[in-house]
C-alpha cells in the first residue's frame, strides 16, 4: 500500500483517456510539469480497474503458465459451461454498453454505417494498450453488433459471407482513418481463450509483437481462420455431411496458473489423467 501511495504522489499531468463500468485509462507523467501552462508529457499509460475482483488480480499477477490441449470433447463438457457462466450476471454489459451508444463513445473511431442486416454491424476503437498516436504500434478492437458468436468456436462455413464482408469493412474502415497505412500494413487475429466472450477481431500493424498477446496458440489470423472454413465447407459439400466447424478441432495453448481455466478445468483433468490434457 506505501508503494501505491508513493507512485500516486509522483504522477503528474494526470488525463483521463475514458472510462467504462469498472474500467478507467490514463496518460501520466513522472516528471514534474514546468509551468500549469506546459505540463510534462506523458510517459504512462495507466489502466485503472476498480473495484477489481479475485479474478483480475489472478489475470494480472506473476504466475506459471501451462500448455494445454482442448479437444472437443473437452470443449464440449468442459469450456462450453465455462463460457456460459461468463458470459452470465451481466458481465458483458461493458460490452453491450458500448454497442448500444450507452457509454465510451467518445472513444469509437468508427461505427459501420447502418444496414438492413444487424449482424453487418459494427464499430472500432482502440484497445487500451494503444497510445492512440503511435502507427507502428496501431491496435484497434473491432466489435461486431452480432451478439450469437462467443469465440472462434461458434464460427463455421456458413459464417463465411458474414467474415468475408466484416474483413473487407474493417480493413476500408481503418485504411480511411489512418490513410498512410496499406491493407498489407495490417493483420487482422482472433484471441483463443479471448479475454471476453463476445466475438471480437484485434487490428493491428504488422510491426507490433505484443508479447503474449501475439503467441502460438494464442492468436489466430482472421486469414487462417477463413481458409480453414472453406476447407470444411467444400468436406460437407463432397461428403454431404454437415461438420462442426470450429467446435471440431483440437485446440492448443497456453494458460496461467492462476486462471479459472487451469484451476476449474485443466488441473481437473490432469490430475484424472484424462487424455488430451
Amino acid at each position: 500500500m506505501a508503494d501505491l501511495e508513493t507512485f500516486a504522489q509522483c504522477l503528474t499531468s494526470i488525463a483521463n483517456l475514458g472510462a467504462n463500468d469498472i474500467y478507467n485509462w490514463y496518460l501520466a507523467s513522472t516528471e514534474p510539469s514546468t509551468t500549469a501552462a506546459r505540463p510534462s508529457p506523458p510517459n504512462l499509460k495507466i489502466n485503472l480497474i476498480y473495484p477489481c475482483t479475485p479474478k483480475h488480480i489472478a489475470k494480472y499477477s506473476s504466475q506459471g503458465v501451462r500448455t494445454v490441449t482442448e479437444t472437443p470433447d473437452i470443449y464440449r463438457s468442459h469450456i462450453l459451461p465455462y463460457i456460459e457462466r461468463n458470459r452470465a450476471d451481466g458481465r458483458l454489459n461493458w460490452v453491450f454498453n458500448i454497442l448500444d451508444g450507452l457509454t465510451e463513445q467518445e472513444d469509437v473511431v468508427y461505427r459501420s454505417p447502418p444496414s438492413n442486416n444487424t449482424d453487418d454491424d459494427f464499430l472500432l476503437l482502440p484497445d487500451l494498450n494503444w497510445d492512440r498516436s503511435t502507427l507502428t504500434s496501431l491496435h484497434l478492437l473491432c466489435l461486431p453488433n452480432r451478439r450469437d458468436l462467443h469465440s472462434l468456436r461458434d464460427l463455421r462455413p456458413s459464417h463465411l459471407p458474414w467474415l468475408r464482408h466484416l474483413r473487407a469493412s474493417v480493413l476500408a474502415a481503418t485504411a480511411k482513418l489512418y490513410p498512410a497505412l496499406d491493407f498489407d500494413q495490417l493483420k487482422l487475429y482472433l484471441h483463443y481463450q479471448p479475454t471476453y466472450y463476445h466475438l471480437h477481431v484485434h487490428v493491428v500493424h504488422v510491426a507490433l509483437e505484443a508479447g503474449a498477446t501475439q503467441a502460438v496458440g494464442k492468436a489466430w489470423g482472421l486469414e487462417t481462420i477463413m481458409e480453414m472454413l472453406e476447407v470444411m465447407g467444400e468436406v460437407e459439400e463432397a461428403t454431404g455431411k454437415s461438420g462442426a466447424g470450429m467446435e471440431g478441432l483440437t485446440m492448443t495453448y497456453g494458460v496461467g496458473e492462476a486462471s479459472e481455466l487451469w484451476t476449474e478445468v485443466f488441473e481437473p483433468l490432469k490430475r484424472e489423467g484424462q487424455k488430451g490434457v
